[in-house]
Parts: C-alpha cells; sequence; structure tokens
C-alpha cells in the first residue's frame, strides 16, 4: 500500500505500472516487464494498441455516456455483432464479468419460476469462480472467496467438475435445479481443461431434463482460447454465454448472451445497468472484435499455446516437481506439488509477469500478439525459476 486511503483489499501492490506497449509494461522506475498475465486475460490486444486507442478518443470526442432510455448505436452495432459471432439471439451489456454472471443467474432464476419450481436451483461446480458479488460467489466453489460474507446466497447445488455421471446422481435428487453453470475452462481454479466431450455431454444432459446450460466466459472469452468464444470448440450452442475481461481489452464492459428460451426472459424492468453498454466501452468492444478479426488472432492465440505449452513440456519434462502442463490457446496453467506463490515476486525481479492461482498453478495468460522470440523468452525466463523452487523447499 502506498497510500491509506485505499481499502485494502489486494494487499501489497508489487510494482507501480505507469507505461504499456504491445507485450511490455514499465513501472515507474523505469523498469520493464513481458506480460504474460495480460492484466488477468483482459488485454488480449496487448497494450496501447492503436485501433482501441483511435476508437476511445473519437467517442470521447462525441458522446461518452447517455442513459439506457435512449437508444445507444454503438450498443446495438455490438449486440449484433456478438450475435453473428456466438449464434446466440439476445444480450444484456453491463460493466464487467460479475454483472454478466449476475444476469445470468437472474435468467435461470426467471426460467425456474417459469415451470414452477418453488426454489429455482443453479448447479454450480467445485473450484469455480464467478466473481465477487454476494450472488457469485455463492455460485463459486472457494471458501476463501466466501468467508466471512455469510449468509450466502440460497439456490445453489454443488457438483464435481467434468463429471457428467456425479450431476445425474445430483439431479436426481433435487427436483429444483433448472440450469446448470459452469466454465468451459476452470481459470482461478487452476486452468483446469475438461474432456473434450465435456460441454457437449452437458448439452444433451440439460437437453435431456429441460434445464439451461449457462457457461461463464469471462475468462475464456474473446478469442483466448483459439475460437471467440471457448464452447465453439464443441460445436454446441448454450442457452446463456457470459464474457467481459478481454471484451474492451482494458475498458470495462461485460455481457450476458442469451438464446433460445432463455433469449426473452428478461422484460422491461428485470433488470438494468446506468453504465451498462455505454458509447465509450461500446466503441472499445467494437475496435476489439474488429481488430481480432482483421489481425487473425484466433489462430495466432491456436499457435502461441502450442509453442508456450510443447516449450514447457521440453524442458520441464524431467522436473519431478511439476505435475502437469495443460491448456488451450493463450490460456496456459503449469501445476507443481508444492504451494509456489513466490514464483510471481521471483519472476517480476526477472522482468516478467505472470500469475499463481490455485496455490500451486501457475497461471500464463499470454496476449494473443506474443511473438515467436517472446515465447521464448517467456520459457527460458521462467524454466529456471520453477527448476529452482525445488532447492527452496
Amino acid at each position: 500500500m502506498t497510500t491509506k486511503a485505499l481499502m485494502n483489499t489486494y494487499g501489497d501492490r508489487a510494482a507501480k505500472l505507469v507505461k504499456g506497449e504491445g507485450v511490455w509494461l514499465w513501472d515507474d522506475e523505469g523498469n520493464k516487464y513481458l506480460d504474460a498475465l495480460s492484466g488477468i486475460a483482459v488485454c488480449g490486444l496487448g497494450h496501447s494498441h492503436q485501433a482501441i486507442g483511435e476508437a476511445i478518443t473519437s467517442q470521447s470526442d462525441t458522446l461518452v455516456h447517455c442513459s439506457n432510455f435512449f437508444s445507444v448505436p454503438n450498443q446495438e452495432l455490438l449486440a449484433e455483432k456478438l450475435c453473428d459471432i456466438s449464434g446466440m439471439e439476445t444480450v444484456f451489456f453491463g460493466n464487467s464479468g460479475a454483472e454478466a454472471n449476475e444476469a445470468a443467474i437472474k435468467i435461470a432464476r426467471l426460467f425456474g419460476q417459469k415451470k414452477g419450481l418453488k426454489l429455482p436451483t443453479v448447479l454450480v461446480m467445485d473450484n469455480a469462480f464467478h466473481g465477487r458479488t454476494l450472488a457469485t460467489i455463492s455460485a463459486s466453489g472457494g471458501r476463501r472467496v466466501q468467508a466471512g460474507f455469510e449468509p450466502l446466497v440460497s439456490g445453489f447445488a454443488r457438483g464435481p467438475f467434468d463429471d457428467i455421471a456425479a450431476l445425474q446422481k445430483i439431479a436426481d435428487n433435487n427436483a429444483n435445479i433448472c440450469a446448470v453453470f459452469v466454465e468451459p475452462i476452470q481459470g482461478e481454479g487452476g486452468i483446469r481443461v475438461p474432456s473434450a466431450n465435456y460441454l457437449k455431454e452437458l448439452r444433451e444432459f440439460c437437453d435431456s431434463r429441460d434445464w439451461l446450460l449457462m457457461l461463464d466466459e469471462v475468462q475464456t472469452g474473446n478469442g483466448r482460447t483459439g475460437r471467440y468464444f471457448c464452447y465453439q470448440h464443441s460445436d454446441i450452442i448454450p442457452d446463456v454465454v457470459t464474457t467481459s475481461k478481454g471484451l474492451g481489452n482494458g475498458v470495462p464492459i461485460g455481457a450476458c448472451l442469451a438464446s433460445g428460451q432463455a433469449a426473452h426472459l428478461m422484460q422491461p424492468g428485470n433488470h438494468g445497468s446506468t453504465f451498462g453498454g455505454n458509447p465509450l466501452a461500446c466503441a472499445a468492444a467494437l475496435a476489439t472484435i474488429e481488430s481480432i478479426e482483421h489481425e487473425n488472432l484466433l489462430a495466432k492465440a491456436t499457435s502461441i499455446g502450442e509453442r508456450v505449452i510443447s516449450g514447457f513440456k521440453r524442458e520441464l519434462c524431467d522436473v519431478s516437481h511439476v505435475r502437469e502442463i495443460r491448456g488451450l490457446g493463450c490460456m496456459i496453467g503449469i501445476e507443481l506439488d508444492r504451494p509456489c506463490k513466490e514464483l510471481f515476486s521471483a519472476a517480476m525481479e526477472q522482468g516478467l509477469i505472470i500469475n499463481v492461482t490455485a496455490d500451486s498453478v501457475i497461471r500464463l495468460l499470454p496476449p494473443m500478439i506474443f511473438s515467436d522470440d517472446d515465447v521464448d523468452m517467456l520459457i527460458s525466463t521462467l524454466v529456471p525459476l520453477i527448476k529452482n523452487i525445488e532447492l527452496n523447499k
């Protein structure tokens, strides 16, 4: 903490970052860092991207904000663009992933009420993370984010991730379940990648029960896994999908998309957001999507991920304390057999920004503009730190 005026919700800060350009960040002392975290999956196009900057500047000179009592052209264009990309039908805009997930939970409640359920219940997963509001921490799977905030919001049942058979047993014992809410890849939970058929089986399972399939793509969306949405690898359409983080490349915006029987459940007065879908945020998101398409970044994300994963597997194949290297596109986890939080600071000292999640998983979320040289620098910097952690235990 550098000032007592800030609530200490983040603990000690590692550095004062004051400038970003491409894949690089600089602190106030002139130190340079390779950013392999993208602001936690936010700046997929890197920092100070020209098209994003131009869109923000142009829109700020015209109209930054107006009430949702009025039509917002950028909002309409962005909704149409996202529906075209996703195969979904309708969109609600908020300002964050947590807000998008709140909208999804409310859609599930409306759906359950329409079915006549007394306590509409959403089935969520162990080790999930859906946000920091009361409803989203209740939907999340870790006591770490829930502790101290009881009573939690009711209406959630919990089951294991990537285990359809277990969900069937839960379903047989809870007649109030009306939806499943799941991350296609668990991000905060440690880059947990399910089996290849998991989402397709979930789709079939939900259809057989007349449940909504709701996907939290706050972290996996916007090209990070090599498709615009991660579910597109599985050739399915969910009933609800949420996203945020990379949607505006750093400008706060969240979206909740719906299709089929979920598409028109929300009616006037059911939900809203003062800032949601304002002209400035939507301009940034439109420029982000256009840049992803124009720069062919979906294919780029795939090739970056393959190079990162194969490189670490090659360099760490004989390191006994490395349990697994996994991921998809620019979303990679290196799991160790021990806590490794200290690697964050150790990497910073070497000019590299990474993250450790779930105590023992090194989380890498590089921007989708990493070059081969950037990947090689990431590997050559991080590998010695991972090998040497054994000497410190």
